[in-house]
């Protein structure tokens, strides 16, 4: 799903949610970024939800040229013809390839010389990863590590990690790899900034519109748990938040004021509500990975100052020996050895809380219950 703001039907639906969430909905006034004209800037996920949006974003405000790096070629194809046809077409650069290609980076650095990389690339759903969480750490935590260590390399201006709640004491091995991919950008103080997003409205498998199907075929509304709930943040205020982490060069790990959680229940019921129509809720079950509640700060850190208006710094622990562990869990991949995979993650998160599904799939772990 390519979201453009100025898109009426995707921007109407986009606003009814935010309506009732309580969320602010998309401004008419484009989102620029003052400082980034004239620089060399790489988007990692360039056709994804954010990733595209921040594409356009760049290409508004200066930047040039814009390297976009994504690994769906659809994607990749429906950014690049877009920026083409808004006349950007000859300062974007379409690279068809994942960050998990550690060769590929290199010639990208070497040839490219990108001075601000906005990281938004990941495996993002829950379940899905729960069930292959090799691919989840090769591409959240891995491919963060080697990004940020050739773009160090090549003496970049800038990083900026799209990270998530979800990071923070992690029940799902999706979050725990995101940590890592803090970790292995904050390896790097001097450049690097990690902001972790809450429930993004509107994304592509999200709770929203999954729910807003779900009505428009009749129900029932899949709810996993009555006490379940998550914060919530739209598009556009993601969008300024980046653009002000990039405008201001803070570093460091950087959260929003999302306002209060949400109980999803009552969302479900806002929307039904919303909609006209008498449609019943289901009550299922947590699914593997899932957490009750989510937090933006562990009980290892404590807020900072303001970094940005709508930005507060997080203070908390780091790894020292992150390299060793990363050349382990590379290892621990290629031999698709999930104990060790899992002894590895829970060895650099150690409030990470592997699942009952892959400590199930692991016998030794199943053993310790």
């Amino acid at each position: 799903m390519q979201t453009d703001f100025s898109d009426a039907s995707q921007r109407a639906s986009l606003d009814c949610w935010a309506a009732i969430l309580g969320r602010r909905a998309a401004s008419s006034d484009p989102i620029l970024i003052p400082g980034i004209a004239g620089q060399r800037a790489l988007v990692t996920g360039a056709g994804g939800f954010i990733g595209s949006e921040m594409v356009r974003v760049l290409a508004a405000s200066g930047a040039e040229p814009i390297i976009l790096l994504e690994i769906a070629e659809q994607a990749l194809f429906a950014v690049s013809a877009e920026m083409a046809a808004r006349g950007y077409g000859d300062r974007c650069i379409p690279i068809l390839g994942s960050v998990g290609d550690r060769a590929l980076l290199a010639a990208l650095f070497d040839e490219h010389r990108p001075e601000v990389i906005l990281h938004a690339a990941a495996l993002k759903h829950v379940p899905l990863m729960e069930r292959n969480p090799f691919a989840a750490v090769a591409i959240n935590a891995i491919g963060t590590w080697w990004l940020a260590k050739i773009a160090a390399e090549h003496c970049i201006r800038q990083i900026i990690l799209v990270s998530t709640d979800k990071a923070v004491a992690p029940h799902s091995i999706m979050g725990a790899s995101k940590r890592i991919a803090e970790l292995a950008v904050l390896a790097h103080p001097e450049f690097a900034t990690a902001v972790r997003l809450v429930n993004v409205v509107g994304s592509p498998g999200s709770v929203v519109p999954l729910f807003a199907e779900q009505i428009a075929a009749g129900g029932p509304v899949t709810v996993t748990h009555r006490a379940a709930s998550r914060f919530f943040i739209t598009l556009p205020e993601v969008i300024d938040l980046l653009a002000q982490a990039i405008d201001a060069s803070v570093r460091g790990i950087l959260v929003p004021d999302p306002s209060n959680p949400i109980r999803i229940e009552d969302l479900a019921q806002a929307m039904i509500a919303a909609s006209g129509r008498n449609v019943p809720v289901v009550f299922t079950a947590p699914r593997p990975g899932d957490k009750l509640e989510e937090s933006l700060v562990s009980s290892h850190e404590r807020y900072d100052s303001h970094a940005t208006p709508g930005l507060r710094r997080v203070i908390g622990t780091s790894v020292v020996d992150l390299e060793t562990h990363i050349g382990a869990l590379e290892t621990a991949i290629a031999t698709r050895n999930l104990p060790e995979l899992l002894r590895l993650v829970e060895d650099l998160v150690p409030d990470y809380e592997p699942s009952v599904l892959l400590r199930n799939a692991t016998p030794e772990l199943a053993a310790a219950q």
